[in-house]
């Protein structure tokens, strides 16, 4: 009967009950005879029975169509968002199956909904809102703090956090930032108990890596603001264990006040990273209150941040190559690729002017993507005309931060057919000492495929000997200040020979930059350097200059061969 209504199947059901009573009666009265009067006796009895059935049949028809009923509606609800509402007791007393099915879908959705949310606001290291999720909160608040009350955000950015990842491993790391947000959270908890209202509303969030922001909504000024930043120094300079290891991680906090240094969130926030990097400008482990005179630095940075995504879009950046000459030959060894922006308002403008902010503003993560694909294309392009020239570009630490850096580099590599072994990535000595294994794996996998990995700057940092050894490189190149004074100083010859001997022990080639004068030439020479680079040899030249430069150097040293 698969396929029939519920009403068919109780009419079929009272007709099969009247039959059967029909017949039973027929087969009791009969004594072997059957005659008219017993047959209508016994249809009266099938009658009376297929209607009683047919009543009851109907009754319990009607009852369950209720349930089905109100379990549907029950239903509607919560496709329309209702899963707190009870399950009809209809249901529940009818179809006690379906009203276990229907609690149990209830509370298996409500723990999905629950968890989305918290993963879409909540920070799942600590447990703090998220950056989408403080927003929100501080935005709501800022609308509803009265005319004439100050707030104040503060900006937390943690000194030491990178080493403590990098050396410990990122699990320490976690560790380390969980014991951080409780020490913030304490930090409110007693101002609580001083009374204090601002404690009573006040938000604390994780914005990303090691970033923290806390809004008060309520301070007397900037020094109230200012006191309890400096309780939050003093929480964070106090040991922390890390399984066994005593960490003092440190701080460098930017304080900006509503509506005083921003009517908006954004504004807000903005001041208060000012701020923020003018504390670690000045020694770090401090506090600092944006003022007038960061308020330029700040309209200046705002200005450079439009105009860098501005030269993005405008095709407004541009390489120049600078030779690294080899000493053994006199031929070119490599070409250090170069960022120059042409600034339709203030002309040639040196990455100097501009890396800081496009690091602080992430745009460097952006600018970098730029100089890859030039230096890809440029590549592939030199290597059609057979002008087999390596070219060597520097990292950022935030690009090395994105997870994908090596698939797009290798991608772009790819896209234009340039030969890996043609391409050299320089990183600085304070990033090889501290990137983590990750990347220390995808430097060894791209230098098996050909291309070269250097050191950059070495000596303006502190170097990990057992770490240098065992990382994947081919070449350190000398920080001009070993340099400098080879020519006029002993103690300075020493040192640089010494550092020259260290990194040959080590199998890696030595190129000295910053290299101004004959005399560091023939230094260099004598203490075995490899390759040179610096005003002495050539300046940066544009790409039309370069190859000239460079055939002719070529020509030249082959001839003397």
């Amino acid at each position: 009967m698969e396929g029939d209504s519920l009403k068919s199947r109780a009419f079929a059901f009272a007709l099969c009950v009247g039959a059967g009573s029909f017949i039973l009666a027929m087969l009791a009265g009969s004594g072997g005879a059957i005659h008219a009067g017993q047959a209508a006796r016994a249809l009266i009895v099938a009658i009376i029975c297929g209607a009683m059935s047919w009543a009851s049949a109907h009754q319990a028809l009607s009852t369950m169509a209720v349930a089905v009923d109100s379990a549907i509606t029950r239903l509607l609800e919560a496709a329309h968002g209702d899963f707190e509402g009870p399950t009809p007791e209809a249901v529940r007393s009818c179809m006690p199956g379906l009203a276990r099915t229907m609690d149990a879908l209830f509370i298996e959705t409500r723990s999905t909904l629950e968890s989305i949310h918290h993963l879409a606001m909540f920070d799942p290291v600590t447990g703090l809102p998220n950056r989408t999720h403080f927003r929100r909160d501080v935005e709501r608040i800022l609308c509803q703090v009265p005319d004439g009350q100050s707030a104040a955000l503060l900006f937390v950015d943690l000194d030491n956090f990178k080493v403590v990842n990098d050396t410990l491993g990122h699990a320490h790391g976690d560790q380390l930032l969980v014991k951080v947000a409780n020490r913030l959270r304490n930090v409110l908890q007693a101002e609580r108990g001083t009374g204090r209202t601002h404690a009573d509303a006040g938000v604390i969030g994780r914005l990303a890596g090691d970033e923290f922001t806390i809004f008060l909504p309520c301070v007397a000024d900037g020094g109230d603001a200012t006191r309890v930043a400096q309780r939050i120094l003093e929480s964070l300079c106090q040991d922390i264990d890390l399984s066994g290891h005593e960490i003092r991680v440190g701080a460098s906090i930017g304080v900006a006040l509503y509506p005083a240094h921003g009517r908006s969130l954004t504004t807000l926030m903005k001041s208060a990273d000012v701020a923020m990097y003018h504390a670690k400008a000045c020694g770090r482990g401090q506090a600092q209150l944006f003022n007038d005179a960061l308020n330029e630095t700040l309209s200046e940075k705002l200005t450079l941040e439009r105009d860098l995504r501005q030269a993005l879009d405008g095709g407004q950046f541009a390489l120049v190559f600078q030779p690294q000459l080899d000493l053994a030959g006199g031929a070119p060894a490599s070409a250090e690729a170069l960022l120059r922006w042409n600034h339709p308002d203030l002309g040639l403008r040196f990455p100097g002017s501009f890396l800081d902010t496009a690091e602080d503003s992430h745009l460097i993560v952006q600018i970098g993507d730029w100089v890859i694909e030039a230096v890809a294309s440029t590549i592939a392009r030199w290597d059609a005309l057979g002008i087999r020239q390596r070219l060597a570009i520097n990292i950022s630490p935030r690009q090395l931060d994105q997870h994908d850096f090596f698939a797009r580099l290798r991608a772009r590599m790819s896209h234009y057919g340039a030969p890996a072994h043609l391409l050299e990535l320089e990183i600085s000595e304070g990033l090889a000492m501290t990137c983590g294994a990750a990347v220390i794996e995808q430097m060894a996998l791209l230098r098996r495929e050909g291309a070269l990995i250097s050191i950059d700057d070495f000596g303006t940092g502190y170097s990990n000997l057992a770490r240098l050894r065992d990382m994947p490189i081919d070449r350190v190149k000398l920080d001009r200040s070993l340099i400098a004074d080879i020519a006029t100083s002993e103690q300075a010859l020493a040192v640089a020979q010494a550092v020259v001997g260290l990194i040959h022990g080590l199998g890696h080639q030595v190129v000295a930059e910053g290299v101004e004068s004959d005399d560091q030439i023939e230094m260099l020479r004598l203490i075995g350097c490899d390759s040179l680079q610096g005003y002495a040899i050539a300046t940066p030249m544009d790409e039309a200059r370069f190859i000239d430069w460079s055939q002719r150097k070529r020509a030249s040293a082959l001839a003397a061969a």
